[in-house]
């Protein structure tokens, strides 16, 4: 595969985490550097082991995986933004905890790459030499979910209930996104 068509897929591919990245900075009140690497450690591991699955498992599972991941996706994002535009309306006056939540972030980074095990499976199907190619994948996403969380946060400092809001508008406007590209609308 050329360089720079798998640079672009990878560029594609990363735009949902970059997308959460930036509504995960919204939320901090300073910029957490070791929190944006973990985040975007999430990101571009998921977005790397994704299409290394969709490759393994290759023309077998194709019409399965290709048939609900829009469902699956439209699902996580909904609730996960839902629940941040709950809380965004609910406490006003509420401090941001300074954590990380793993297993809202698990979610969010499983919901952002299920595009990528399709793309494996079209990976399979065209012989596509893998490490490279999820590397690539991986460090892009990484890379730009990194960023996200810098941008994110510069605006949700000033922001923080309408930012957190319109975190929350982004994540389930995301979903329903993906939704109607897997059901052909757009």
């Amino acid at each position: 595969m050329v360089f720079v068509k798998l640079l672009l897929i990878a560029l594609g591919l990363s735009m949902d985490a970059f997308a959460v990245s930036v509504c995960k900075g919204l939320n901090m009140k300073k910029i957490n550097y070791a929190h944006a690497f973990i985040i975007g450690g999430f990101f571009g591991a998921f977005q790397a082991i994704m299409p290394l699955i969709g490759w393994a498992v290759g023309k077998q599972f194709a019409s399965l995986v290709t048939s609900v991941s829009h469902w699956i996706a439209f699902a996580l994002l909904e609730i996960i933004g839902t629940k941040m535009l709950i809380e965004a309306v609910k406490d006003d006056d509420k401090d941001i905890p300074e954590g990380l939540d793993y297993k809202e972030l698990l979610i969010l980074a499983v919901a952002t790459s299920i595009d990528a095990l399709a793309v494996g499976v079209v990976f399979a199907v065209e012989n596509v030499k893998i490490l490279p190619s999820v590397l690539v994948i991986g460090m892009v996403t990484f890379v730009l979910s990194v960023i996200g969380v810098a941008i994110g946060n510069r605006f949700g400092a000033r922001y923080n209930k309408g930012a957190q809001i319109a975190g929350g508008s982004i994540l389930v406007l995301l979903g329903a996104k993906i939704l109607l590209d897997g059901l052909g609308v757009f």
